[in-house]
């Protein structure tokens, strides 16, 4: 059986109980056992992205054939795993602060990253989607994100759309499998 991958979207903002958490860890330890799952990739940017990342990186000393894969935004940046403590070190140095770094085997740059314009995270998000098997979601059809000014000067706002429900209408249109752990964690 060959080796499948799994992409995780959702909202900037997730707060998950120990329950849920636990449940979620659960679907994706499913994912590698029962699955064949092997790649995961993640994007960043939101709480749901790094809890998913934390759950696969504790699996990994488990399912140590398991691979994360980070897709970057010109302005997002990951570090390989062989080279996160220098880097943390480094930083945290810097900061004055303790600073906890992506860790990864790998990081695409899907062809768009550097001719995208501000909303390049819908490309990368879409890069994603085509190079996944499964796509895990955290989607709340009546999530709104804030009202934003169309410009610094304009007194007008408008209701933007949310980078979550555009990546998901996008794998539905994809027929990609999608597994929307908000719907399942209610």
């Amino acid at each position: 059986m060959e080796a499948k991958s799994v992409c995780f979207i959702g909202h900037r903002n997730a707060k998950l109980t120990e329950s849920q958490l636990a449940f979620l860890q659960n679907i994706i330890e499913d994912l590698i056992v029962n699955r064949n799952v092997q790649i995961f990739l993640f994007g960043s940017r939101s709480d749901f992205d790094s809890i998913c990342h934390n759950i696969v990186t504790d699996l990994k000393e488990k399912y140590s054939f398991v691979k994360r894969r980070c897709y970057t935004c010109r302005h997002e940046t990951c570090t390989l795993e062989s080279e996160r403590e220098y880097w943390e070190e480094l930083y945290s140095k810097w900061c004055k602060r303790e600073v906890y770094l992506l860790g990864v085997e790998e990081e695409v740059e899907h062809k768009t990253k550097w001719t995208s314009g501000k909303a390049s995270y819908i490309e990368r998000n879409q890069a994603m989607i085509d190079d996944s098997d499964i796509c895990v979601f955290y989607y709340d059809e009546n999530y709104k994100p804030e009202k934003r000014k169309y410009s610094k000067r304009c007194l007008y706002t408008y209701q933007p759309n949310s980078g979550t429900q555009l990546a998901y209408q996008y794998a539905k249109q994809k027929k990609k499998e999608i597994i929307n752990v908000f719907e399942i964690l209610k």
